[in-house]
């Protein structure tokens, strides 16, 4: 698989390597992240079950050149559509173009797969996140009021339509 650059012009190019986990063998890495940032994580259970759903469920993870797990991405592919279900970046990497890096990657993968458009949820104050998926081409398309806890929170339904078609 080719390594996607995960910086703009001007910017020192760190290399990522984006990869389809095809096994648990991933899971312990993808958990620490998960853990360290959400507040209601998935457990293992719920990662193995995603995993046995082959043909709609998905998880891309994103390496540094050593081989480290930075971060992932589930997602669902259904009919034409992609729905994120979790993205995270290690939090002492993030900022540093690795979840450019990793969504752009799945993105293509779901244009692959034939989804022409991309949803997820989003808590309202992640601005980091909102900024990521704003540069990606998602705009929001609606509220789901108290939809996270710990703390309650907004979620914001962000949508992105295929380009080439839209």
């Amino acid at each position: 698989m080719p390594n996607l650059s995960g910086k703009g012009a001007g910017e020192p190019v760190a290399m990522w390597d984006v990869q389809l986990v095809s096994s648990a063998g991933d899971l312990d890495a993808i958990l620490d992240i998960e853990h360290a940032s959400f507040t209601n994580p998935w457990t293992r259970e719920m990662y193995l079950a995603e995993f046995e759903n082959q043909g709609v469920s998905y998880c891309f993870v994103v390496r540094d050149a050593a081989g480290r797990i930075l971060g992932f991405c589930s997602f669902w592919r259904v009919l034409d559509e992609l729905h994120i279900n979790n993205l995270a970046i290690a939090p002492e990497e993030r900022g540093r173009g690795a979840g450019t890096a990793l969504l752009q990657r799945v993105l293509q993968e779901g244009e692959r797969l034939g989804a022409r458009r991309a949803t997820l949820e989003v808590r309202a104050s992640n601005l980091a996140a909102l900024r990521l998926y704003e540069r990606l081409g998602f705009s929001v398309g609606g509220v789901r009021p108290g939809y996270y806890t710990n703390p309650i929170e907004d979620a914001l339904i962000l949508w992105r339509e295929d380009r080439a078609r839209g």
